[in-house]
């Protein structure tokens, strides 16, 4: 019998917010006024240690004595109840593995086991029927139960020995009922057809019945989600509904079977061939040149020149879009999560370095109340705050910057919500090696490991969701790991790995099945060298169980041991699991079984093909686009601001890393104020060892409300309004590559149903068609059905350009005195758009771009030209003095393609000769909207612009109170006697670290050699060993940086403490000292970092050492949220090294990203580190003034503390990202001195 510890942690009373906004979530969203408290325990059940290692970890790992409290009893009053909750057997919990990877670093073996739960203790006057609405609120049973609160008796997972996989006998004989009693029986997502065609398939051509793991496999292969079935349903006959606005749809069949004829397409009338006609359009009439096309399917890919050094280089450039809006329905946190890691695989199995990514959602109003809730659904309010805390999370851990985050509010996403991440991702083209794979090479499995959580990934996604899916569908949503797809990331951006592969593709959902059944036309993989999570899994689920972060790929036999290298360098498992045949047969063995063994030319039919016909419904008769009659203009501005669509979601955008890779040109908000949300994102393209000026432009276009109206409408108009976004960012759309995301009802053989993605499709033809741009890839979800319900019908459409960072516009309004105009874009009767009018403004305001201008541009979307000028105006708080000659109703009226642009008045009286184009007013440094008499104040409309939304996403803190200031300490610390050459810097990546590369970058921009190391611990021989090589590195270094990041994923249960526990080693520890105090050396640490610093006790002492009760420490945001944007910190001691090239009392504005940023001592502790020179910076207001204002110390640190030094100012920690401003056109729609200079005072140490 395991010998097992349990212990509970808590949070002190001052620390335990999460406590007090779930005690205030239960009181007024599910309305329990009986509860008067709430205390939340986190507990562990630990096995393989000894007394000693126990007690270490109490805390070291399980808890941190600043701010937790430790029990070995739960402390439970006389009338608590007590809720315990874990998560579902094969679940991936990230605090437990974090857990035993540190608890492995202190035993230095792999023998302790933990699991852990959640426990709630609630106090008050609770009836049976309250403490069961908690449970059921808490409780979402698709990840989690119900855990019992006794004593367990192991900690290991009990499996039974799986059978071996059974044939299905009597298959090839069965009549129609036992047919369709096995589909049911099996719950398989393929047609009754389709099961047919497998009964002759294997009666006649393989002349035997068929194993279990064959269907399931079939089934996997041909899933909507895998093979587009829908999309590839033939169109046997398209109508139309008689209406004024059916004429345009009309045309546009026309037009498409026009195409068809010119192209001499033979192949049946699709949705797939109707969202792909453009393409085969344009590349017929030889253009699209620079699209790069190969066997390999991994994202949207164009070639690009890249500017390197002032040397062209050519590059790919890859995009791609992807839903999870099942998953995510049904379990919002792993579902959204894995929406953003699935995204990440595509341009990533592409060998590209992923680099930014855009979320778009579809919500119901957040804001309904708990008890209107539908059965069989979860409340919006946790639909969407869950689904941004998962995408956030995976977003922010694997280092991928989101540029833009946006979520559209309808009724119809009840049905079903939307879920989209959108990514993009750039390598070299000399990185990018294809070739097709020849009989002996060999396929590795590499990353993660395979669970049966994944088995229902691929038929799960394209399920109607119904009342019985948040109790049936736990085995269709997985917890993703971005730590190990992080590794891949590091892997895959090293060219000579890159180059070793030959095709790659990712794990997706339909698991080894597809992936490696997709490489090549013969394979034989052995099933039993797939690595498992845990014991018990049977070859079905062995062979069709997706993974978030695995990918195969196909080398030579004679690379494998490089390739095997390399991976064992990025602390990654790769394992051969197949070869390659001549046998064009996709044959799987299992303990000594065949239990896969198809041909591919069966497999590649996709099926039986199905035939439906559509009908297209007439647009209701009226005119959607202009607004209904204003009769109180400010009354009617204050309205549209506090539209939900229109509302500011700063609260939910800043949540999301947008700063990560030094790559961010654009802020998602801008001006002095951050107030103005840019619509799109713009970063450079992510080069290595270099400098470059080249940036990628990403939008969108959408709105549901249209898209309701009429289908074709709704996508015509996505895809100009996504040009016009682009074009208002500065970009050239002659250059513009789009990809689309359909998501629609589920439409079986209803026709009116079949006619909305015919509409939609046919729209955006159009729009492509006349602006002579492609869509070259897309995203089909077609199960947005629920009951009765349906989501909008739904097209998205994305665009993407190269652009000159030189190029670039914000859309915040830059000073007073300009003109403001506006490009319109006429529409007929049929609210068609003229296109050449369209063509016309984006080109002559991409000329006026590249000639310096246009100072500011933003696209007119919902809420019209008002809604445009006011979110110009918040970023500097400017106003407008509209024109007369400028109605109130035009101000409202929806414009979809125009767009509003300051420029001087000297521009401005030449520009408005133009057609279309016109004069709204001047901007005015009065913070006043002025049209005729009546005056708006901007704050008014910034304050109804941001209450819809700030009780669900607040986008501040409640301020602390109290004088921040501190006296300045202006007293140099002494430089070093003996000079150096080039300083060597040794940065440590553990998992979860995601700042190495901007850090070494900034250190190497200051002269420095950086000496970058992954830690492996995959096995405890693995760790000693990098242990040593550590130590030696470190004996070799100057420095020490300890970059930022989620180290352990920030688990268990506070940042920083895997670098901790990894540094208490005897050798690493004795490393550190010796560097700072024989050799003179330098630490610093950033973000995470410098909660590693502080948790080793590094600061404020100098030394390591045990934390205390009383230590000063970093702690979780008051906000209860991560927190990405643009913070002003004020120098106030130059007592170290850091900070010897700058002058006490200087400001530089810097990027934060973090989740525990709050640092916390007592007064007596703060007076002592401010006596010493250590407090070396802390959060300003725009005056310079340190502040408790949450606006300005937006983690409510007390005294407004940013960084602090040892006493000696040798080693610094500081919050804020200094490493990510890496060049002058970085953050460009930010004001203020961005360069702080410590990495170059750092290296200025040693010379």
């Amino acid at each position: 019998m395991q010998s097992i510890r349990r212990l509970y942690v808590a949070k002190k009373g001052v620390f335990a917010d999460e406590a007090k906004r779930m005690l205030a979530d239960l009181q007024e969203n599910l309305l329990i006024k009986g509860l008067t408290d709430i205390n939340i325990f986190h507990r562990y059940d630990v096995a393989g240690l000894d007394d000693a290692a126990f007690e270490a970890a109490k805390t070291m790992i399980f808890s941190e004595p600043p701010v937790d409290a430790v029990y070995d009893e739960l402390p439970v009053k006389e009338g608590d109840t007590v809720l315990a909750i874990e998560y579902l057997p094969g679940q991936y919990d990230q605090r437990a593995d974090s857990a035993m990877q540190c608890l492995q670093m202190l035993t230095m073996q792999n023998d302790s086991l933990v699991r852990t739960a959640r426990v709630v203790v609630l106090s008050g006057d609770l009836s049976d029927e309250d403490v069961a609405a908690i449970k059921h609120y808490c409780i979402n049973p698709v990840e989690a139960r119900e855990a019992s609160l006794d004593p367990v008796d192991t900690l290991e997972m009990a499996w039974e020995q799986p059978a071996d996989v059974a044939v299905i006998e009597g298959f090839t004989t069965m009549d129609d009922a036992a047919l369709k009693e096995l589909s049911a029986h099996m719950g398989l997502a393929m047609s009754f057809d389709d099961l047919k065609f497998c009964q002759t398939y294997f009666g006649e051509e393989e002349k035997r019945n068929p194993t279990v793991t064959e269907i399931r496999v079939i089934d996997t292969y041909w899933s909507d989600h895998c093979r587009h079935t829908t999309f590839m349903t033939e169109l046997t006959d398209v109508a139309f509904e008689d209406g004024k606005f059916t004429a345009p749809i009309q045309r546009a069949y026309e037009a498409y079977k026009t195409t068809r004829e010119n192209l001499n397409r033979k192949k049946p009338q699709t949705l797939m061939d109707m969202a792909t006609i453009a393409v085969k359009e344009l590349k017929a009439a030889g253009k699209l040149q620079n699209l790069d096309e190969s066997d390999e399917i991994n994202a949207c890919t164009i070639i690009i020149p890249v500017d390197v050094d002032g040397v062209e280089e050519e590059w790919l450039l890859l995009f791609k879009n992807e839903t999870h809006n099942h998953p995510t329905e049904i379990e919002p946190f792993g579902g959204a999560a894995t929406c953003l890691g699935g995204c990440i695989r595509d341009p990533l199995s592409g060998r590209s370095y992923v680099y930014q990514a855009m979320r778009v959602t579809g919500a119901g109003d957040p804001r309904q109340a708990v008890k209107d809730t539908l059965k069989g659904k979860l409340p919006q309010r946790t639909l969407t705050t869950g689904a941004a805390k998962g995408y956030s999370s995976y977003g922010n851990q694997i280092g991928l910057a989101t540029g833009e985050v946006k979520e559209y509010y309808n009724q119809g996403f009840v049905a079903k919500r939307m879920e989209i991440g959108a990514v993009l991702g750039a390598a070299p083209r000399c990185n990018v090696v294809r070739e097709a794979p020849v009989p002996g090479d060999i396929i590795i499995l590499l990353g993660g490991k395979t669970g049966r959580d994944g088995c229902g990934g691929a038929t799960g996604s394209s399920k109607k969701h119904t009342v019985e899916s948040l109790e049936t569908c736990g085995a269709e949503v997985q917890k993703g790991n971005a730590l190990t797809e992080r590794k891949i990331q590091r892997l895959f951006r090293r060219h000579e790995v890159t180059v070793l592969i030959k095709r790659c593709n990712d794990f997706g959902a339909g698991g080894v099945s597809v992936a490696i059944g997709e490489l090549t036309d013969g394979l034989d993989i052995n099933l039993d060298k797939v690595p498992k999570k845990y014991e018990g899994l049977d070859g079905t689920e062995l062979a069709i169980s997706e993974s978030q972060e695995r990918m195969a790929v196909v080398v030579a036999p004679e690379h494998v041991d490089e390739f095997m290298k390399y991976a064992a360098e990025e602390n990654l498992e790769a394992t051969i699991v197949a070869v390659a045949t001549d046998t064009k047969r996709l044959v799987m063995h299992w303990r000594g079984q065949n239990i896969v063994n198809i041909t591919r030319a069966f497999l590649d039919t996709n099926g039986v093909t199905q035939r439906r016909k559509a009908f297209v419904t007439a647009p209701e008769d009226k005119d959607f686009f202009t607004a209904p009659e204003v009769t109180d203009v400010a009354k009617t501005w204050l309205d549209t601001m506090g539209t939900l669509n229109i509302a500011s979601e700063q609260g939910l955008a800043e949540r999301f890393d947008s700063t990560i890779g030094a790559r961010t040109v654009l802020m998602p908000f801008g001006g002095k104020y951050q107030k103005t949300p840019v619509e799109g994102m713009v970063a450079k393209i992510p080069v290595m060892n270099g400098k470059t000026t080249t940036a990628s432009i990403f939008t969108h276009g959408y709105d549901p409300d249209l898209a309701i109206w009429s289908p074709f409408h709704g996508a015509l108009y996505a895809v100009v309004q996504s040009i016009a976004k682009l074009v208002a960012l500065g970009g050239d759309r002659k250059k513009v590559y789009l990809t689309m995301q359909e998501f629609f009802q589920s439409l079986g053989t209803n026709e009116k149903a079949w006619g909305q993605p015919v509409s939609a499709l046919l729209g955006a033809y159009i729009a492509q068609k006349e602006m002579g741009v492609a869509a070259i890839g897309g995203k089909d979800s077609m199960s947005g059905t629920f009951e009765n319900l349906t989501v909008p019908p739904t097209l998205v459409s994305f665009a993407i350009v190269p652009e000159h960072t030189k190029n670039i516009v914000s859309p915040e309004f830059k000073q007073p005195g300009n003109a403001v105009l506006l490009f319109d874009l006429p529409r007929d009767g049929e609210g068609v758009p003229d296109f050449d009018a369209f063509k016309a403004n984006c080109d002559f305001l991409h000329e006026a771009v590249v000639a310096g201008k246009v100072k500011a541009m933003h696209a007119v979307g919902q809420g019209g030209v008002a809604a445009a000028i006011a979110q110009m105006a918040f970023g500097n708080g400017l106003g407008v003095e509209i024109d007369g000659s400028f109605s109130a109703q035009e101000l409202f009226n929806l414009r979809y393609g125009a767009i509003v642009v300051e420029a001087n008045t000297d521009d401005a009286v030449e520009w408005v000769r133009r057609d279309n184009v016109c004069r709204v007013g001047l901007t005015r440094g009065n913070g006043l909207m002025e049209i005729g008499d009546v005056k708006i104040a901007l704050a008014d409309l910034q304050k109804a612009w941001e209450e819809p939304l700030n009780g669900v996403f607040p986008i501040k803190s409640e301020s602390g109170e109290g004088d921040a200031e501190l006296p300045l300490f202006t007293t140099y610390g002494p430089r070093r006697s003996e000079s150096f050459g080039k300083p060597r810097v040794f940065i440590p990546v553990c998992p979860g670290t995601n700042c190495e590369y901007d850090s070494a970058e900034a250190f190497e921009r200051a002269g420095a050699v950086a000496d970058v190391m992954v830690l492996r611990n995959n096995t405890a021989q693995d760790l000693a060993e990098s242990i040593d090589e550590m130590a030696k590195r470190i004996a070799q270094a100057q420095i020490i940086m300890f970059p930022g990041g989620f180290s352990a994923g920030d688990e268990p249960e506070g940042s920083g403490k895997f670098i901790a526990t990894l540094f208490r080693n005897p050798a690493l520890t004795e490393a550190l000292e010796s560097l700072l105090y024989q050799r003179d050396g330098l630490a610093l640490g950033i973000c995470n970092g410098f909660q590693a610093l502080i948790k080793l006790g590094l600061l404020p002492y100098g030394h390591v050492q045990p934390l205390k009760a009383d230590s000063p420490t970093l702690t979780y945001n008051t906000i209860g949220r991560h927190l990405s944007r643009m913070v002003d910190t004020k120098v106030v001691s130059v007592m170290s090294p850091w900070f010897s090239n700058v002058k006490a009392g200087d400001v530089h504005t810097v990027a934060i990203s973090h989740g525990e940023g709050r640092f916390v001592a007592s007064p007596e502790q703060i007076r002592e580190l401010a006596a010493k020179g250590q407090i070396a910076t802390q959060y300003v207001d725009l005056s310079g003034k340190a502040t408790y204002d949450s606006e300005y110390n937006p983690n409510q640190s007390v005294l407004a503390v940013e960084g602090i030094t040892s006493p000696d100012g040798r080693v610094l920690g500081k919050m804020a990202h200094t490493e990510r401003f890496s060049a002058d056109d970085i953050f460009e729609n930010i004001s203020g001195n961005k360069l702080q200079p410590i990495f170059a005072a750092g290296v200025a140490y040693f010379k």
